[in-house]
């Protein structure tokens, strides 16, 4: 069927997975928008379903029904690129939505699919799972990993996931990198609050926002909403736990490896330094700044983004305080949270460091590189003698300071205002995620940051070579984040509880490594007492 864009032809590069079909003339769209849609097709488990912004049609698939490529805000291009997203405007017709929307702009990586850069900044959409016979039930909004750089909401398929628990399930697209995250003085002056540089934020939001206005007619229930991400998407989590913005958009929180440095954000006065040094990057500088800014290409704003810190900023409307002072002083949201991080996160980051490189860490380096990183304490407490290799040992300490022990702190903090909920993905065996697995390389990545992923929805799209137990955890993973979304504790059947109190973590496992079982020791495995020493935190 043929896409007809009401907004405008949109760049091709860097957009869905498919190519997108071309529009027709505009005979051929004026028919369209004056046909009558069939009151039969817009019946409740069809595929026809009308927004506040106008009729969409999906298609059934072997899990349920999908609705790809959604627009929820307008393009942030021209005068609306660094500003506030602006809910999109109606259309009229039928919108075809078959295919995923462009992902917004970012550099080329490892992931599939992911070969060559997006130069698109028309790429506000969100992708709709519904299972068969959905009527109020629970909704799923996930937010992408990737650094906040990186990533789009096609990254998961979680169709199977959808009919599985028996909720819908949302995927979201937002703003990235500069794009997202640009705060200059000049952004201020038009910022709600005066404190610009969340606009990848505020686009999580305002899809929140879409979810709650427009979910029902998807058989979701808006009053039952979780948000969940891993990576950077567990930080946005994070995040819109502690922003008073977001109150009323959701219920619960999931939050999966997103606790490293502790959810912090940039301050402003740092935030808006990096962005006068970004501008003067790109010769933008004086009164004029803002408008050269706006005059940039996206591949111009691209090229000139890295090594800047492109992250939220506290001090505004949006994040008054740093998210662990909210969650302390009780400021935050009092909503239940499943929080947790995998065993051997750091192992990914050391296999970038080192030995994708081609430059295994060596053990005549490894003392110098680990007391450079981290300290002569963290030597004295990760030998070499105690690991398989330099790189895992550096791999380790690092996973445990960055990710393991602020989850940890995290439990603790969340609370004291709220149920928490702890799991801890211990799959040592467990196959590499897509993209590591096209780099054809035999490095033990065990349970490493991102592996989880692929146990609860299609990476990439992919099926991963799962073993039979394997399979088995897999289905476990999910009847507990489907026990969490329905509202109650998570559960599986013939499992142990999900623990709600901190110190206590279920730990992830195949049955062959011991099955799921309740731990409370998993602080003292990954050395919490240094890394807890070392942070410069709210104490929890």
């Amino acid at each position: 069927m043929t896409h007809i864009d009401y907004r405008g032809e949109r760049e091709r590069g860097g957009g869905g997975r498919g190519l997108r079909r071309p529009a027709v003339g505009l005979l051929a769209v004026a028919a369209l928008l004056v046909t009558p849609v069939p009151a039969a097709q817009a019946a409740p488990g069809g595929t026809l379903v009308r927004t506040d912004a106008g009729w969409v049609r999906g298609e059934v698939t072997a899990e349920g029904r999908q609705f790809l490529g959604i627009p929820y805000a307008e393009p942030p291009v021209g005068a609306l690129r660094w500003r506030a997203p602006r809910a999109v405007e109606p259309w009229l017709g039928v919108r075809t939505a078959g295919e995923f929307g462009n992902r917004c702009v970012q550099t080329s990586s490892w992931d599939p699919g992911y070969e060559q850069p997006s130069h698109t900044e028309d790429c506000l959409d969100l992708n709709v799972y519904v299972p068969p016979g959905a009527v109020r039930t629970p909704v799923l909004v996930w937010l992408h990993g990737g650094g906040l750089t990186a990533g789009a909401g096609e990254d998961v398929v979680p169709d199977t996931f959808a009919r599985r628990t028996g909720a819908v399930v949302v995927t979201v697209n937002y703003r990235l990198g500069a794009m997202g995250f640009l705060a200059t003085d000049a952004l201020d002056g038009e910022a709600r609050g005066g404190v610009s540089g969340n606009f990848g934020m505020l686009d999580q939001q305002a899809a929140l926002r879409w979810v709650r206005a427009n979910i029902g007619r998807f058989g979701g229930d808006p009053g039952r909403v979780t948000i969940a991400g891993e990576s950077a998407g567990g930080r946005s989590v994070c995040t819109q736990l502690a922003s008073p913005t977001s109150t009323g958009l959701y219920r619960a929180g999931i939050v999966q490896s997103g606790a490293y440095n502790d959810c912090s954000a940039r301050p402003h006065t740092s935030a808006t330094a990096q962005g006068a040094a970004f501008a003067e990057r790109l010769g933008c500088t004086g009164a004029g700044a803002l408008a050269c800014l706006r005059s940039k290409s996206a591949a111009e704003v691209l090229a000139a983004q890295g090594g800047f810190d492109w992250a939220p900023v506290t001090g505004g409307a949006f994040l008054p305080v740093q998210p662990y002072e909210a969650f302390a002083n009780g400021a935050a949201a009092r909503v239940p949270v499943l929080n947790g991080a995998n065993r051997d996160e750091g192992r990914m980051f050391a296999f970038a460091a080192f030995d994708a490189n081609g430059t295994p860490l060596t053990a005549e380096r490894y003392p110098t590189v680990m007391r450079a990183a981290f300290g002569d304490r963290a030597l004295e407490r990760y030998p070499l003698s105690a690991h398989p290799s330099p790189s895992i040992a550096y791999g380790t300490a690092q996973g445990d300071g960055l990710f393991a022990c602020p989850a940890l702190r995290l439990d603790r903090v969340l609370a004291k205002r709220g149920p928490v909920y702890t799991y801890e993905f211990a799959d040592r065996t467990s196959p590499p995620f897509a993209s590591l697995r096209n780099l054809g390389t035999d490095f033990d990545f065990g349970a490493t940051h991102v592996n989880e992923v692929q146990y609860l929805f299609k990476h990439f799209g992919l099926e991963s070579p799962f073993d039979a137990e394997q399979r088995v955890l897999s289905r476990q993973m999910v009847e507990y984040w489907g026990s969490f979304l329905r509202g109650g504790v998570p559960r599986a059947e013939g499992q142990p509880t999900m623990p709600g109190h901190p110190g206590v973590v279920l730990s992830l496992r195949t049955s062959s490594a011991g099955g799921n079982v309740l731990r409370g020791e998993v602080g003292r495995e990954h050395q919490c007492d240094l890394w807890d020493a070392e942070t410069s935190s709210v104490s929890p």
